[in-house]
């Protein structure tokens, strides 16, 4: 007992802050402004985190394609299922028009049919959709039940509002925050993470952002450093252990590039390669999808548009393996996030799960040579 509680102690006066900030580098191109889904222009994120209690740890994080009447105004965009053990829902519609036309919004699991209900109700009620009749709220989830009292049910609409009505550009809170705020990972405290990547002029100069929602296990992986198990914290480590592996991962991506619903699908996929490389294997019982669009504005799908053709700009495929490589780069990096601004928690019935120790992590990543030690904070250094 009063090891588990010096290490909390300890593990709670480390500062945080995000990869970069410690000098990890993954990949080779160069982020946006923020580092974040935001970098993509128009995208805005609003969130909304429950701690209240011993035993509530969730949330909601919303993410608008563009700032205008998104039914009105509709986002080309495609879904990839990695593995289906989720209960996402308006994934089949995307699927079948190759189109978003509500904010993306993610929660736990068993609040996704509120979520769903209180966007209708957020879309009913914009003007210009005042004889809309038919809607598909498009919501993610994971399940936080570890240390949420996930039965309770506790996300309210009034909540969903407050993350919609609270949406902004620039840079997006991390870790514990919104939907992430009860959430695990690779057996440390997960949460919310972002990243961004920016292509140079020669390869379109397009940016892709994306956002994950970080709630699954495996070995943890740094930039090819074996993090997870040098810390002695990885499924099956051992035949007692009460490691699970399973959980899920909702990855939301946005690029400006100029590609379709078939192009976006391409792109999903490529995001989920991530996923292996910080060292999931996607359990049975992990739900893990791509959500994908695009703000180029010519493509997007007016409501009241009534052409009997519609033109649509898209990046040739074999241009495409650019922005292959900043997704992936961009979803390794936000998982990474997630991780690295995640804080210890103690949630429902007193479970507690540890934020990543930074200090322990960074020796392993020197003893593997996987740091960036040109921009290591000299405080680090020493």
């Amino acid at each position: 007992m009063f090891i588990f509680g010096l290490f909390q102690c300890f593990a709670q006066k480390e500062d945080r802050g995000r990869a970069r900030d410690f000098g990890i580098t993954i990949g080779i191109l160069s982020t946006g402004t923020y580092n974040a889904i935001t970098d993509v222009e128009g995208v805005m994120v609003g969130q909304k985190t429950l701690i209240q209690g011993d035993s509530i740890r969730t949330g909601v994080t919303a993410i608008f394609p563009h700032n205008d009447n998104v039914f009105q105004n509709k986002v080309p965009a495609a879904i990839f299922v990695g593995n289906g053990f989720g209960k996402s829902m308006g994934l089949s519609q995307v699927e079948e028009l190759g189109n978003i036309e509500t904010p993306i919004v993610l929660t736990n699991t068993l609040n996704t049919p509120l979520v769903a209900n209180a966007v209708l109700d957020y879309v009913l009620k914009l003007s210009g959709n005042e004889e809309v009749r038919s809607v598909n709220a498009v919501v993610g989830e994971t399940n936080d039940g570890g240390l949420n009292d996930i039965r309770g049910r506790h996300v309210t609409s009034v909540d969903v509002a407050e993350a919609l009505h609270n949406a902004k550009t620039g840079p997006v809170a991390e870790g514990n925050v919104g939907a992430g705020t009860g959430t695990q990972c690779l057996g440390f405290k997960g949460g919310i993470g972002t990243a961004s990547r920016k292509l140079p002029a020669s390869k379109g100069g397009y940016t892709v952002g994306v956002l994950v929602q970080t709630n699954f296990g495996g070995i943890l992986n740094i930039n090819g450093a074996p993090v997870g198990r040098e810390l002695n914290n990885f499924y099956m480590q051992d035949p007692s252990s009460k490691y699970k592996a399973d959980g899920s991962c909702m990855i939301i991506i946005a690029t400006d590039a100029p590609v379709s619903d078939r192009n976006l699908k391409r792109l999903a996929k490529r995001s989920y390669l991530a996923l292996g490389s910080v060292g999931s294997f996607s359990s049975n019982g992990s739900g893990d999808y791509s959500i994908a669009f695009s703000t180029y504005k010519k493509n997007r799908i007016s409501y009241a548009g009534k052409n009997g053709v519609v033109q649509v700009d898209d990046v040739p495929n074999e241009y495409m393996s650019p922005l292959f490589l900043a997704v992936w780069e961009a979803t390794e990096e936000a998982i990474l996030n997630s991780l690295f601004m995640a804080e210890d928690m103690k949630g429902y019935h007193g479970r507690f799960v540890s934020a990543l120790p930074i200090k322990q992590t960074l020796t392993i990543l020197r003893k593997y040579n996987a740091l960036n030690h040109n921009k290591l904070p000299r405080a680090i250094q020493n």
